[in-house]
């Protein structure tokens, strides 16, 4: 169900007109590239700026997908590819339910983005995730409070395909300076913590995709 949604990859994503903004991406994607941790840089529709070698690794053993690969966009990925509880452990609680808040308040503040709004016809036509955007979020929200769905701080659980890591947690570190927020994008760092001998049953139960969202039922 969660491979379906999508239709058409977003479209090619502008870059900066002036010469001084594309010569400053490409120096920071060489700083990004100097990181020992996954990270990626996005605009306010998670569309991928730049990524770095670790988070390319992080990835590296997710099946292709036509709108959902997590070099494109990172919030479809989290949201719509099947693979992405394979990598992100407690995938509903953990990632995609503080990715849908994100995702609403994107919304919210840019409701005319066609990007946006595309991502939005894609979880109305996912039933599970249709009811968990319009119910299960705002009581998971009420539940564990607004900080949980902060991404600067979060430590999340991670399952890496490089067996030195296994199954382990991450803190998410957003570090934006003033350049790369003036053109609008978000720099995300996912610091590695040393591996755990044993996954929570919560990870090691995790379903596959978005199309198992436990939050709410269809029913309701």
């Amino acid at each position: 169900m969660a491979y379906q949604a999508g239709g058409q990859r977003s479209a090619p994503r502008p870059a900066p007109e002036s010469p001084e903004a594309q010569a400053y991406l490409l120096d920071y994607a060489t700083l990004l590239e100097a990181v020992p941790f996954p990270s990626v840089v996005v605009d306010h529709r998670w569309d991928v700026v730049s990524t770095n070698g670790a988070f390319k690794s992080l990835f590296r053993a997710v099946g292709p997908h036509p709108t959902a690969m997590p070099g494109d966009n990172f919030l479809r990925f989290v949201l719509f590819h099947p693979d992405a509880s394979s990598v992100l452990g407690a995938h509903e609680a953990s990632w995609c339910l503080p990715m849908l808040a994100h995702f609403a308040a994107a919304l919210e503040s840019h409701g005319h983005d066609h990007g946006l709004q595309a991502i939005r016809r894609d979880i109305a036509q996912d039933p599970l995730m249709e009811a968990a955007y319009r119910q299960g979020l705002p009581h998971w929200i009420r539940a564990v409070g607004e900080e949980a769905v902060e991404h600067d701080g979060a430590v999340r659980p991670l399952l890496h395909p490089d067996p030195r890591w296994g199954a382990t947690e991450c803190r998410v570190v957003c570090e934006t300076p003033k350049t790369l927020e003036n053109m609008g994008y978000t720099r995300l760092t996912l610091v590695l913590r040393e591996a755990r001998r044993t996954p929570p049953a919560s990870v090691r139960r995790a379903g596959r995709g978005a199309g198992h969202l436990r939050v709410v039922t269809a029913s309701e």
